[in-house]
């Protein structure tokens, strides 16, 4: 189970720690919040590819 996740230089996200609870775990926010960039780094965790372009410059 994922407790803790941090994400650091990816697209947008400079660096979010995030910790989740038992059971399930909703993501919320405002458009451009994020969201998409989150399940994005979840997606690499688990093997996906990771484009280039989303990762910050620097």
């Amino acid at each position: 189970m994922l407790e803790y996740l941090r994400i650091r230089d990816l697209a947008l996200i400079e660096d979010m720690e995030l910790e989740f609870g038992p059971g399930i775990n909703a993501l919320t926010g405002e458009t451009g919040a994020g969201k998409s960039f989150i399940l994005k780094a979840i997606s690499f965790l688990l093997g996906d590819k990771l484009s280039v372009d989303m990762v910050r410059p620097g």
